[in-house]
Parts: structure tokens; sequence; C-alpha cells
């Protein structure tokens, strides 16, 4: 896990960095649906909401635009493997997203297995004027600005999808967070060669040998 080969490396790195904008662009347009078309009007009504699609849904939102920053940051880091906040960057940024993708893949499958456990009750709270509980599947009609009979499989067909693309996401986020491990020499990627192979590239480039010849120069 902790090799990163220094000519075969930066491909894959970019190739990384691309899959996490494509997938975090897909999330975050998920996520963005199922607000517009289902949390907004659901909470119009009474507020009465179940917390946890709020909160899922605002984490997936979030993890999608950190993963596109994440994605962003390791396509440049492909280009730049010497640069120091580059390298600090990519450390900060992919844990960040490793962290906040787990929560939402979590919270994602809390939400699926609540929607799915009370046949979509949760999602009729905020339509529901009688005092009987009404599904999504009820035939008991509800005043709501949608359309009840899909309201079920539209937002699970929405849903599960999220939660896939959220577990791409913690997975090539944690890629990234070995690779800046691996590239500032850092446990349990401390073995790795890489950083003093770039260190010793950097040392012999023709920029640093014409400071260092500039330096020795005692007429300079």
């Amino acid at each position: 896990m902790c090799t990163f080969e220094k000519n075969k490396g930066p491909r894959r790195l970019m190739k990384k960095g691309l899959a996490l904008i494509l997938v975090g662009h897909i999330n975050f347009i998920l996520g963005a649906i199922v607000h517009g078309n289902v949390l907004r009007h659901i909470s119009k009504p009474s507020h009465n909401i179940s917390t946890e699609y709020t909160v899922a849904n605002i984490i997936s939102v979030t993890s999608g635009l950190l993963s596109i920053a994440t994605g962003i940051i390791a396509i440049v880091m492909s280009r730049n493997l010497h640069t120091l906040k580059l390298q600090i960057g990519l450390l900060i940024v992919s844990f960040l997203n490793a962290l906040l993708s787990a929560a939402c893949c979590t919270g994602l499958l809390l939400a699926i297995s609540i929607t799915v456990a009370h046949n979509g009750q949760s999602l009729m709270l905020g339509c529901n004027d009688t005092q009987v509980p009404v599904s999504a599947r009820s035939p008991i009609g509800a005043q709501c600005p949608f359309d009840t009979t899909r309201i079920y499989d539209t937002t699970l067909a929405l849903w599960i999808p999220c939660g896939v693309l959220s577990a791409a996401e913690a997975g090539l986020s944690v890629w990234c967070f070995i690779v800046g491990l691996a590239l500032r020499g850092l446990a349990p990627c401390g073995n790795s060669y890489i950083k003093e192979q770039l260190e010793e590239e950097a040392g012999c480039s023709p920029h640093s040998q014409r400071l260092i010849g500039q330096r020795t120069d005692p007429e300079a």
C-alpha cells in the first residue's frame, strides 16, 4: 500500500484525482436532486422531517464538494511532487474527505434502513394531517406537493447510488492519504524511499545546481 513508484506513481495519482472529481460531481448532483425533489418539499408543511435524512443529505453534498477539491489537489500534485505545501494539503484534505465520505456512507445506510423498515413513513410525516400513520405505499391520501406513489422508489433510487459513490470516495481518499504519507516519509509508510529519491532529484536539478554554483563562486 505504501509503494509509490516515481515513474508510474504520478500517472496513477492523476487518474485517482480525475476519478475523485467525477465521483464528487455525480454525488453532489444526486444529493442536490434529493434535496430539491424530496426533502425540501417534505420539510415545508410542518418541518417534521426526520433528522437523519437532513444530516445524511447535507454530509453527502459536502462530501461531494470536498472530493472535488481533493481530486484537484491530487492532479496538481501529480505534476509537482516536490512541493511541500501540496504534500501537506493532500494529506489534510484527503484525510478529512475520507472521514466525511465514511460518515456520509454510514448516514445514507441509516436513512435507507429507516425508510425500508417503516415503508417510508418518515418521508410522509410532513404531509400527514391525520392521526393514522401514513406510509409511502399507503392507500390513504396525503396532502403533499409531489407524487406520493413514487416518492419511496425515487428516494431509494437516488440514495443507493449516493451510498456507493460515498464508499468509492472514501477508498480513493484513503489511497491519496497513503500517497501523501509515502511522499513525506511518515509512518506507517516511513520505509518508502520515494522521499529520498525526490530530494536527490531536486538536488540534482539544473536550478539547484545554479544556486549552488552562485553560493560557491566568490565573485558572484
